[in-house]
């Protein structure tokens, strides 16, 4: 029996198809070829088109039918892109394009909010501050674009979108919510609190799902245009980076995650309502919570990750002639090519929106002490490789705090985590063991697609499997010179990153 998981990211969509019998995945591909675009009509938006979002996954769904039989597909797993806002209308029709998760346009209304609400009882329901999260993204709509607002019948996640075009029905799930700062943590339904804060009426909540179950049937047309079975289900959805710790057999507390694609996170799982008391880091609903077993997922989250490597790829190749970029790969091997430190060259990553670890305040990138006589290539991309991790470990001493962390840390062998240089920055600077494994979101949603389903009696069994392929200690060495180097970087963060006057241009 074979099971189809789809990982909707913001560069990117991934399909894999599992075996579920062999417990192996044997078809997958990625669409489009090259990254997609990222909108941004005004300083700080960041929106995509969902209709091309549904016509990649089913170029992708029609490619994988070049591989396998797709008639032999039960169900369908469908991971995310977190927190970003999908309005449609009553036929499932975008209104307007997606206000996508690293856009800053809402964080003052959720801050707002937050207040009106009282910022403890906000941390007692929802765990934290509705910040620049997905309800925060609907007020927005409501009061700045009213004739807009007024045509949209539901608000989705980007992944609830792909899964009502499949089947054409709208729904929601409650770790979905949660990440949507509409989740009453304290008695676990919709946080209709919030919807009343920012007079958002409760009709534009679709149907609400569990993670895993028998949610919904493909629609009879889209499954004769794809080449599925009629009856093949959805039975999983989560965000993606639940659904990364899914993959990685990350389900317990104690357990941590961790992933470096467009954006960089660390991804802890608790059995606690844990937060931070200053909202720079997140707790969401695990995928495997339930009211009898709590389980969160505390998330830290840089922005600045895979795209500053996308952004030093374009600067490096000269352009953006997609024909002609240097590979990923010759990035990571000029990286290698100097020493730790870069030579003294230190690189904020901070150029993506507004940072959950500087409470929701716009920030800036930087690069500091550039000598031309000295710094060249290597010294540039090795800079920023250890930027991105002195970020991460920033947040990753951030949960600490709340009592989320542990010396284990698990990675799918994937985007940054593919640099053998990145691995050891990372081990050495957060003093961690690296588990690498061979998996990705898209195998995590075809597992989880298996278990909702109902192919496996445990999530356990899903994962059986599963094997690390490499682990990665810290380097004592490298952590002694790497903590001088941090400490550094951290007392200048202030230095780079200063009050700055800026309008939808960028910076006056």
């Amino acid at each position: 029996m074979y099971f189809l998981g789809i990982d909707l990211g913001s560069s990117s969509i991934k399909l894999s198809v599992l075996d579920a019998e062999a417990g192996t995945t044997f078809a997958a591909v990625s669409v489009p070829e090259f990254e997609m675009d990222i909108f941004a009509p005004q300083f700080g938006w960041a929106e995509q088109d969902p209709e091309q979002w549904w016509n990649y996954v089913q170029q992708g769904i029609i490619s994988l039918g070049k591989k396998t039989d797709l008639k032999k597909i039960a169900a369908i797993g469908i991971a995310y892109q977190m927190h970003g806002l999908v309005l449609t209308d009553e036929q499932l029709n975008p209104v307007r394009q997606s206000i996508i998760w690293c856009d800053s346009r809402a964080a003052a209304i959720g801050n707002a909010a937050y207040n009106a609400i009282g910022q403890d009882k906000s941390q007692g329901m929802i765990l934290g501050s509705p910040g620049n999260f997905t309800a925060s993204k609907i007020k927005w709509v409501k009061d700045n674009e009213p004739d807009v607002f007024a045509k949209a019948k539901y608000m989705m996640l980007p992944g609830d979108f792909i899964a009502a075009k499949l089947s054409g029905v709208a729904q929601t799930s409650t770790s979905g919510l949660s990440e949507a700062a509409l989740w009453n943590f304290s008695e676990n339904r919709l946080a209709i609190e919030v919807l009343e804060a920012m007079d958002i009426p409760a009709s534009i909540i679709p149907e609400v799902v569990p993670s895993f179950g028998s949610q919904s049937v493909i629609n009879s047309d889209v499954a004769t245009t794809l080449g599925l079975n009629t009856d093949t289900k959805i039975t999983y959805r989560a965000g993606d980076q639940p659904n990364n710790a899914l993959s990685l057999n990350v389900l317990k507390p104690g357990e941590i995650a961790t992933t470096a694609g467009t954006s960089a996170v660390i991804y802890a799982v608790t059995d606690k309502d844990a937060y931070d008391k200053t909202n720079r880091v997140n707790t969401f609903l695990h995928v495997n919570n339930t009211e009898t077993e709590k389980r969160n997922g505390v998330l830290l989250c840089i922005n600045g990750s895979g795209i500053l490597y996308k952004w030093l790829r374009m600067v490096t190749s000269l352009g953006n002639d997609t024909g002609n970029l240097i590979s990923y790969e010759k990035l990571n091997n000029e990286a290698a090519k100097t020493t730790p430190g870069a030579k003294g060259l230190r690189f904020y990553p901070f150029g993506n929106g507004v940072e959950r670890i500087f409470n929701n305040e716009p920030v800036f990138s930087g690069i500091q002490n550039l000598n031309f006589n000295i710094h060249q290539t290597p010294e540039l991309v090795r800079a920023a490789c250890e930027g991105i991790v002195f970020a991460m470990n920033y947040g990753f001493d951030i949960m600490k705090d709340i009592g989320a962390s542990g010396n284990v840390v698990r990675a799918g062998k994937a985007n940054l985590f593919l640099s053998p240089l990145f691995r050891q920055i990372f081990a050495s600077v957060t003093q961690t063991t690296v588990e690498l494994y061979n998996t990705s979101g898209a195998d995590g949603a075809a597992r989880g697609a298996a278990f909702g389903y109902g192919f496996y009696n445990s999530i356990n069994e899903a994962f059986d499997n599963l094997q690390c392929q490499e682990r990665i200690e810290p380097n004592k060495d490298l952590s002694a010179q790497y903590g001088d180097i941090y400490q550094q970087w951290k007392e200048n963060i202030n230095i780079i990153n200063k009050e700055h006057e800026y309008n939808e241009t960028g910076l006056l």
